[in-house]
């Protein structure tokens, strides 16, 4: 009589089958392909807009032909398709490590445009926390400074010049709020750093204004009429000198005549 065939418990088979599979998936993964293909695949999918997918392949070219000449390229590809899907952090990772790993690569200005786009583009509006905008602020000064001669350079300026202004507004912001609750030396403090520290933005009228009111608040009608002097010369056609010319009368004071001598003391009165 022939012996009955072994059975395996159910949970058994499961188990085998499972591990089966995983095993095939994990060979399947990998499946090793000259990096032409996968360059051209991964464009393909940028076109297509599969920025999550093009990433992947990039990546894989340099990890299966670490030495190709395609590889560099890929790691920087691999980073402008996650910058495309908003992958902030991943790109700016990606950023880091190609600078760190190829500082004399032609396309080093580049990547770091890239890695200053990437922290630009995360800049809140005025009401939030700036720690971002101070972020994108260094690293695009880093590329006008690093490479000033590079055709990234010029972008980077205007975008200085655009952060700077989002940051002045943000001082004038909170000086408007302490104004309001009528802390005017707090309030002052602001106003002050927006025209000492953000001269070329557009808030530096009204910055110049508010100091005027602040100061005639406080009685300080020697510092009220400096700043309003200062804003007279450098913006006479402004609604915000008129206004502080209108104050001042009201007050009963003078405006002070914009004598360069006298202006120069009333900019260091101020400072």
């Amino acid at each position: 009589m022939l012996p009955r065939p072994y059975r395996l418990p159910l949970t058994a088979i499961l188990l085998s089958a499972a591990l089966s599979a995983c095993s095939s998936t994990k060979e399947d993964a990998y499946v090793e392909r000259p990096a032409d293909q996968l360059m051209s695949e991964a464009d393909a999918a940028m076109r297509e807009e599969s920025y999550k997918k093009a990433a992947k392949l990039y990546d894989e070219v340099e990890r299966q032909h670490p030495y190709a000449d395609a590889a560099s390229k890929a790691q920087l590809l691999a980073a402008y398709a996650q910058y495309q899907d908003l992958k902030y952090d991943d790109a700016i990772l990606a950023l880091d490590r190609f600078i760190q790993l190829h500082p004399g690569s032609p396309d080093v200005d580049y990547a770091y445009y890239m890695r200053a786009l990437c922290y630009y583009e995360q800049i809140t509006d005025v009401r939030r926390d700036q720690r971002m905008t101070r972020r994108a602020l260094d690293a695009l000064q880093e590329v006008v400074r690093r490479f000033p001669d590079s055709k990234y350079a010029r972008d980077a300026k205007l975008k200085i010049d655009l952060t700077n202004d989002h940051l002045a507004g943000k001082e004038m912001e909170v000086g408007r709020f302490y104004l309001r609750q009528h802390q005017y030396t707090a309030a002052i403090n602001r106003f002050r750093a927006v025209v000492e520290n953000y001269q070329t933005t557009s808030h530096v009228p009204e910055a110049l204004h508010r100091l005027v009111e602040c100061y005639l608040a406080l009685g300080v009608t020697d510092e009220a009429k400096a700043a309003a002097a200062v804003l007279g010369h450098n913006f006479p056609g402004s609604e915000w000198y008129t206004d502080s010319y209108a104050l001042l009368v009201d007050a009963n004071l003078r405006p002070e005549r914009n004598e360069k001598s006298w202006l120069n003391r009333a900019w260091n009165s101020l400072f």
